[in-house]
């Protein structure tokens, strides 16, 4: 996977690749990497002149070359004899980082190599300030300005999502409350009507309609009553027992009772 892919103004194809472990078949990856970005380039009917340099480098948090010293290794494509190099083709940059060891006061006499690996290693641990004026060359600097860039970018997107976080969560909430009020408000209302209806006889006037009369319809009110109130329903048998003003009496004490209970 590349890490970061650039092209500059010229054509010349950059690759930089963080490698964080080193292990068998890695000198072969790379290779294969920058021999496939080379090739890739050539389309159907393209000629090979179009092709443009490729330059691949490598950081590696390790040893690739436990027997070698430095910190840097360039690959080109050089005959052995007479170490003519192909040019503008293809090159392979190795940067070991286990192998740095250069020092913050070692910077002002230090290679730029050396810098842009002290910049790549160290930046986080300074302010831009304090940071431009221990590396002050041109790209680095500009470096610097762009990291500082991004890291306020990055902090004023973290606030900004965080308060639209802090207002979404605030609207879903006082939108929850309302919806929870509207639909306690509906069963209430609900549970109101119909013992408003009863009391004020918009359903017991269809009880009463039905039940005028007969003793059947007195002992369903009774009931119905009784079960509004929560208390057992009497024995329909012992309801039968009684004469029709028992059980209208009856009825209109369990009327009495739910009407008392009813908020005004």
């Amino acid at each position: 996977m590349l890490d970061i892919k650039a092209i500059d103004r010229t054509g010349a194809t950059y690759n930089v690749e963080v490698q964080l472990t080193t292990y068998e078949g890695l000198v072969q990856r790379m290779v294969f990497y920058a021999c496939e970005l080379y090739a890739g380039q050539l389309k159907s009917g393209d000629e090979y002149q179009t092709v443009n340099p490729v330059y691949t480098i490598w950081l590696v948090n390790g040893i690739l070359w436990p027997d070698a010293t430095a910190v840097h290794h360039a690959f080109r494509l050089t005959d052995n004899d007479s170490r003519r190099v192909l040019g503008e083709t293809l090159e392979i940059h190795t940067l070991e980082l286990a192998r740095y060891n250069v020092t913050e006061s070692e910077l002002r006499s230090a290679s730029e190599l050396d810098c842009w690996l002290y910049w790549l290693l160290h930046a986080h641990e300074y302010e831009p300030e304090v940071l431009t004026d221990l590396l002050p060359q041109r790209a680095i600097r500009q470096a610097t300005e762009i990291l500082t860039r991004i890291a306020q970018m990055t902090e004023d997107k973290a606030m900004y999502d965080a308060r639209e976080k802090a207002l979404r969560d605030r609207k879903w909430e006082m939108a929850a409350r309302e919806r929870k009020a509207r639909q306690e408000g509906k069963i209430e209302g609900k549970i109101e009507g119909i013992i408003e209806g009863i009391i004020e006889g918009k359903i017991e006037g269809k009880i009463e309609g039905k039940i005028e009369g007969k003793i059947e319809g007195k002992i369903e009110s009774i009931q119905m009553l009784q079960g509004l109130l929560y208390m057992p329903l009497s024995d329909e048998q012992e309801l039968v027992a009684m004469s029709l003003e028992q059980l209208e009496t009856m009825r209109s004490d369990l009327q009495e009772k739910l009407r008392s209970r009813t908020p005004s």
